[in-house]
């Protein structure tokens, strides 16, 4: 891990330390960062989703069988053998 120096504002810092439970500076900061960066993973995974469902993808999951289709036949007898 590489050391840096940065200005951290303290309050927000504590205020993390806080909400996180960390004890440690740098527990804090990797933490916040780590959680940050998973926040908007899932925000843009959600809005590439959100998107799909705009463009119409996923209209064919509204007729079950499209998706999962029905292996005894058409009036729900099974198959002969």
């Amino acid at each position: 891990m590489t050391k840096k120096l940065i200005d951290i504002d303290e309050e927000a810092l504590a205020a993390a330390a806080e909400l996180y439970g960390t004890d440690t500076m740098k527990d804090t900061v990797n933490t916040a960062l780590a959680e940050a960066t998973a926040v908007l993973r899932r925000r843009r995974a959600l809005s590439r989703l959100r998107q799909r469902a705009l463009e119409g993808q996923f209209d064919d999951m509204y007729d079950k069988n499209t998706y999962r289709p029905n292996p005894a036949g058409a009036d729900g007898r099974a198959a002969a053998s």
